[in-house]
């Protein structure tokens, strides 16, 4: 088969393939669900909750051979997931992804080979499937803001850079905030946060050539630059002209002073941020571009994976600023928010692809295809 589909249950919002050596065939996938039951009054109307949104990590194996599939090794249940990220750094040789969750909180979770116990912290997480050679448990969960408050996406900043610990995070939050957690010896702590936006910012990223320097968009359709040791009252650029709200940004892993940055607008722009008020180059997608995934491995550096919402997921040939989409994957029957790379340097058949897993909302559906 050319592709494989498993049904999560719950709306699937988020999946990350791991991009560490030895764990290239496990990935992740975030659910979100929004819990919309009243309250029973006996003395008058029901009486609205405040909402309760719940969610869980998905933790898969992705085989190839002889077909593909995805095997379940565990689930944990979390309030709801709308961002995750393995770190490209390990430390002690464990694998570590950080979860942005609904209620304020980015989770740490380690992956153990050994058999291990997910300890609950913050958030009582629960094992209801274990795996025969390694799990993930939780090491730390950060409050980033209080629980009414959304982590909408959260970013590494060690992707490029040797570091001793895991680097910093940084985080976009309900309120317009950005909140910034650095290392303290084996943890991370919130260092700051700062208002940055009017209106929701869905995405805040790294440039992962220069720890230093953030950038953040959102629903008031701003894209900004920040360097995070200088006054974060004012942000070293403003780019206003969006026609609608800004979703996704990547800083690209192996060229300098470039990202890809995706909009509600069905666009795809790719900008140098030496000049970050104009494009170099932009190309429609359609459905609105959730995210934007350059590919893990050098020999593919000018392909770029969007989740492209109303329209399923696209792979895009950036080379020399022509933008040409090369493949349209169509088998999502709702919202496609989240898509990633496999960072494995198997092929099909010889074939120059990459494994890509995708996922959509409304059909709760999680996708394994080639790009």
């Amino acid at each position: 088969m050319s592709s494989f589909e498993l049904d999560t249950v719950q709306p699937a919002d988020s999946v990350e393939f791991c991009p560490q050596n030895d764990l290239h065939d496990i990935l992740v996938c975030g659910t979100y669900e929004l819990d919309t039951t009243s309250a029973i009054n006996d003395s008058g109307p029901p009486r609205p909750q405040r909402q309760q949104r719940r969610g869980k990590c998905l933790v898969f194996r992705a085989h190839t051979s002889p077909e593909l599939q995805l095997e379940q090794l565990q689930e944990f249940l979390l309030p709801a997931v709308l961002d995750m990220k393995w770190c490209h750094r390990a430390t002690g040789n464990q694998a570590t992804l950080a979860i942005a969750d609904s209620e304020g909180h980015i989770t740490l979770c380690g992956w153990v080979h050994e058999e291990a116990r997910l300890q609950p912290t913050f958030h009582q997480a629960i094992i209801t499937k274990t795996l025969d050679q390694g799990q993930l448990a939780t090491l730390q969960s950060i409050a980033c803001a209080s629980e009414d408050i959304l982590c909408l996406s959260l970013d590494w900043s060690s992707r490029r850079h040797e570091s001793s610990n895991l680097g910093s995070i940084i985080c976009s939050l309900s309120n317009g905030s950005l909140a910034l957690l650095r290392s303290d010896s084996q943890e991370l702590l919130l260092a700051t946060s700062w208002h940055a936006h009017e209106f929701e910012p869905w995405i805040a990223a790294w440039d992962y050539w220069n720890e230093n320097v953030v950038y953040s968009g959102g629903d008031d359709l701003k894209m900004k630059g920040w360097d995070i040791r200088q006054d974060l009252a004012q942000p070293t650029f403003i780019n206003k002209r969006f026609d609608a709200g800004i979703t996704t940004i990547q800083s690209h892993p192996y060229q300098e002073h470039v990202i890809a940055v995706g909009s509600y607008d069905n666009t795809v722009r790719i900008f140098d941020v030496r000049k970050p008020l104009s494009p170099l180059v932009q190309i429609g997608v359609g459905g609105g571009a959730w995210r934007v995934k350059w590919h893990p491995c050098a020999e593919r550096k000018q392909d770029l994976l969007v989740a492209c919402m109303h329209d399923g997921s696209k792979t895009v040939d950036t080379t020399e600023g022509n933008l040409t989409i090369t493949k349209h994957y169509t088998g999502h029957g709702s919202l496609a928010y989240g898509a990633d790379w496999s960072s494995s340097k198997d092929r099909r058949s010889g074939i120059r692809q990459t494994l890509v897993a995708s996922c959509s909302f409304y059909d709760h559906a999680l996708h394994l295809w080639y790009g």
